[in-house]
C-alpha cells in the first residue's frame, strides 16, 4: 500500500505515524538515550508524545530530534560521541534482506544533517556511517553529496567495500536519482555507475535490490547505458548467474512497461510472429465490477513471450493508460496458448479515480500490441 511522508494509508483509520510514532516506541528511544549523564529520560518521553497529535511522519521525526537535542551536549562534535553511545546494537548482521531497522532511529540522520553539514562534516559522516548501522541514512547523505560533492563520493568509494551490508547499501539507496520522499541530488546521475558496478556484484539481496531499484531509476533517463551496463555485468561474471537475471528484471521494469526493445531483447525477449484475439466475458462493465477476459496466442515459431496488458482509460482530459503484468510463457508452433483475466475496476481507489465511457483492453507480446477489444465502463451499481 503506497503511502505518502503524511503516514496516512488506505484503510480507514489507520496511521503509519501514529504505528511508528507513540508512547511504546518513543518509551524505547527515552530508554536508550538514558544511558546519557544527566539525559531526563522521562522528560523527553513526556514532551515528545505530548507533540505527536496533528503531526505527520517526517514532522515527527523532526519533532524528536527537537526534543531530543534539547537534552544532548554541545558542540556537534559531542552531540554526535552522544548519540553513539545512546545508539542500539547494529542490526542483525546474519540478515540478508528487508531489515530497514525502525523510524526513531533516524533521529541521527537529521541531527547530523543540522548541526554538522557545514562545520563539521568528517564528523557528520563518522555519524551517518554509524546510524545507518540502525536506520537507513538514505535520506540524510543526500544533502552532503549536494553541499560536498567531491568529499561524500570519496567516502562513499570507500563504504562500497564495508563490511556491513547496511553501509554498502547505502551507497547505491543514498545516490539514487528518484528516491521517494527524498529531497533531488544534483549529482550527475552517471557518476553513481562507478558504485554499482561494484555492487552489483555483492552476495546480500538487501543490496542488489537497491542496486536494481537505483538502475530502475537510471532507465527513465538514460535507458541504452543501463542496457549496456546490465549487459556489461553478464559478461564480467561477478554476480551470481540467478541473482544477476533477476537484478536485469527488477531494474527493466519500466522499460519493459512502455515496451523498450532493447531491454526486452536483453531479457531474451526478442520480437517474432505473434497472432492474438482478445475476448471479453461482456461488453460492459460497471465500476467496481470485473473486466474478465481471455487471450489466445499462437506463433510459428518457438518463442518465449511477455504479456502485459494496458487499459486504455477515459479521462475528463482525454485518455491514460497504465500496464499490467499477464503472464510469462514460452509458445510452441501448433499449440495456442489461452489466458485469461480477471481484473477489478476498483471505485474507491484512491491514486487513480474511474470515469464512466469507452474504454479497452490492449495485449502486449515481447513489448508489440498485438490485440485490442473495446469495452464501456458503466457508473457504479445504484446504492441499496
Amino acid at each position: 500500500m503506497a503511502r505518502g511522508p503524511d503516514g496516512k494509508g488506505g484503510g480507514a483509520g489507520f496511521s503509519l505515524a501514529d504505528q511508528l510514532f507513540n508512547p511504546d516506541s518513543i518509551g524505547d528511544l527515552a530508554h536508550e538515550h538514558a544511558v546519557l549523564p544527566g539525559f531526563d529520560a522521562g522528560r523527553f518521553a513526556s514532551e515528545a508524545v505530548a507533540g505527536l497529535e496533528g503531526r505527520g511522519l517526517l514532522e515527527r521525526l523532526d519533532w524528536l530530534a527537537d526534543c531530543l537535542e534539547a537534552q544532548l551536549p554541545r558542540p556537534f562534535p559531542a552531540m554526535a560521541e552522544a548519540l553513539e553511545a545512546a545508539m542500539p546494537p547494529p542490526l542483525d548482521p546474519e540478515r540478508t534482506d528487508d531489515d530497514f531497522g525502525r523510524f526513531i532511529h533516524a533521529v541521527p540522520g537529521i541531527l547530523a544533517v543540522r548541526h554538522g553539514l557545514e562545520d563539521h562534516r568528517e564528523r557528520a559522516l563518522d555519524l551517518l556511517h554509524a546510524a545507518t548501522k540502525r536506520f537507513s541514512m538514505e535520506y540524510y547523505i543526500r544533502p552532503f553529496l549536494n553541499r560536498w560533492p567531491v568529499e561524500t563520493l570519496a567516502r562513499l568509494d570507500k563504504w562500497c567495500h564495508d563490511p556491513n551490508y547496511h553501509v554498502r547499501r547505502l551507497v547505491s539507496e543514498g545516490t539514487r536519482p528518484r528516491l521517494p520522499w527524498a529531497r533531488n541530488i544534483t549529482l550527475d546521475p552517471a557518476v553513481p555507475l562507478r558504485f554499482l558496478d561494484t555492487l552489483h556484484a555483492d552476495p546480500t539481496r538487501y543490496v542488489t535490490r537497491s542496486v536494481a531499484n537505483h538502475v530502475n531509476d537510471l532507465s527513465r533517463i538514460m535507458p541504452g547505458t543501463v542496457v549496456a551496463r546490465l549487459a556489461g555485468w553478464r559478461s564480467a561474471g561477478r554476480q551470481a548467474a540467478k541473482e544477476l537475471d533477476w537484478i536485469t528484471r527488477h531494474a527493466l521494469r519500466t522499460a519493459v512497461k512502455r515496451g523498450d526493445r532493447a531491454a526486452l531483447d536483453l531479457l531474451g525477449y526478442r520480437a517474432g510472429a505473434v497472432t492474438a484475439r482478445i475476448g471479453l466475458a461482456a461488453p460492459e462493465v460497471r465500476i467496481g465490477d470485473a473486466l474478465a477476459f481471455e487471450v489466445d496466442l499462437a506463433s510459428p515459431a518457438d518463442l518465449p513471450v511477455m504479456v502485459d496488458y494496458r487499459l486504455r482509460f477515459c479521462r475528463p482530459s482525454g485518455t491514460a493508460e497504465k500496464v499490467f503484468k499477464l503472464k510469462t510463457a514460452r509458445l510452441k508452433p501448433a499449440t495456442p496458448l489461452r489466458l485469461a483475466k480477471s481484473h477489478r475496476l476498483k471505485g474507491d481507489a484512491t491514486t487513480f479515480r474511474l470515469h464512466p465511457g469507452p474504454h479497452a483492453v490492449i495485449v502486449q507480446v515481447n513489448g508489440r500490441d498485438v490485440a485490442e477489444a473495446a469495452f464501456t465502463l458503466l457508473p457504479e451499481h445504484p446504492m441499496g
